[in-house]
C-alpha cells in the first residue's frame, strides 16, 4: 500500500515521457530562404498530444500526493521521486514544447533556415528553472499552504495549452500573438522568474471546508469554470495568471 503513491508519481513520468516524444514528432511545412527559394523544415505535427499528456501528468501528480495522505504513505523517497517526475513533465517537456514554437516563429520568416539556434535557447530556461524550484521545494519543509514562487506544474499547464489553442482557435490574433517570437521570449522570462522568485503563491490545498478560509480557492475555481465555458483552451493561461494575481491580493504568510 505504501508504494501505490509511488505508482502514481511513476504514471506522471510517463506521461511527461510521452509527452517529450510527441513534441518531438516531425512533420514537414515550407518556408522561404533568400538563397535557393523554397525550403523544407521540420516541425511536430502533432504536438497537442504532448499537451494532452502533460494534462494527464498534472492529473496523477495531484492523485499521487492525494493518495499518499489518504493511505499515510508519505516518505522522503516519494518527495524526491516527485520531483524528479514534475521536472521531466513540467519542466523539460514544456521547454521542448516552446523551443518547438520558437521554431514555427522563426520558419515563418525569410531566410529561415539560416537563423542561428542561439534564437532557440531561450526555451531551455524553463527547465533549468523549474529544476531549481523544485530542488529548493525539497530543502523548504515550511511549503505547506503557501508556495516559494509560481509551481511548476501551472507552468507546465500554462505552456501545454499554447498548442492546443493553437490548432483549436481559429482567430487571427490569436496566431499572431503565439507566432510572435518576442512575446514568446517574453512568456518564458516570465514563466522562469515567477519559478525562481521567492514571492508567496496560494497553495490549492483545502485548510478546512470553510468558505471564510478558502475565498481565493472558491474565486478561482470559479474563475476557471467560467473561462472554460466562454474561451475554451484559451482559459487556461487565464486562469494560472488569475492564480497569480490572487496570490497578491490575498497575500498568503511569506514563507521563511
Amino acid at each position: 500500500m505504501k508504494q501505490i503513491p509511488n505508482l502514481f508519481t511513476l504514471l506522471n513520468l510517463v506521461f511527461g515521457c510521452l509527452a517529450i516524444i510527441f513534441t518531438l514528432q516531425n512533420g514537414i511545412i515550407t518556408t522561404a530562404s533568400a538563397a535557393t527559394g523554397v525550403e523544407l523544415i521540420d516541425i511536430p505535427e502533432k504536438i497537442w498530444f504532448a499537451s494532452l499528456f502533460i494534462g494527464l501528468a498534472a492529473v496523477v501528480d495531484f492523485l499521487d500526493g492525494f493518495v499518499a495522505r489518504l493511505f499515510k504513505a508519505t516518505s522522503e523517497m516519494g518527495k524526491q521521486l516527485d520531483s524528479l517526475a514534475d521536472l521531466v513533465s513540467f519542466g523539460v517537456a514544456p521547454g521542448l514544447i516552446m523551443y518547438q514554437f520558437l521554431r514555427l516563429t522563426i520558419a515563418q520568416e525569410e531566410g529561415a533556415l539560416d537563423t542561428s539556434i542561439v534564437s532557440l535557447l531561450p526555451a531551455l530556461l524553463i527547465p533549468v528553472a523549474a529544476a531549481w524550484r523544485l530542488a529548493r521545494f525539497n530543502l523548504d519543509a515550511g511549503q505547506a499552504y503557501s508556495f516559494k514562487g509560481l509551481p511548476v506544474p501551472a507552468v507546465g499547464l500554462f505552456v501545454a495549452a499554447l498548442p492546443l489553442i493553437y490548432w483549436n482557435i481559429n482567430e487571427d490574433w490569436v496566431l499572431d500573438v503565439l507566432l510572435n517570437q518576442w512575446v514568446l521570449y517574453g512568456i518564458i522570462l516570465l514563466l522562469s522568474g515567477l519559478m525562481v522568485s521567492t514571492i508567496p503563491i496560494l497553495s490549492l490545498k483545502f485548510e478546512d471546508f470553510s468558505v471564510r478560509n478558502n475565498i481565493p480557492k472558491i474565486i478561482l475555481a470559479v474563475i476557471a469554470v467560467g473561462s472554460f465555458l466562454m474561451l475554451s483552451w484559451t482559459a487556461i493561461p487565464l486562469v494560472i495568471i488569475s492564480y497569480v494575481i490572487l496570490s497578491f491580493i490575498f497575500k498568503p504568510k511569506k514563507v521563511a
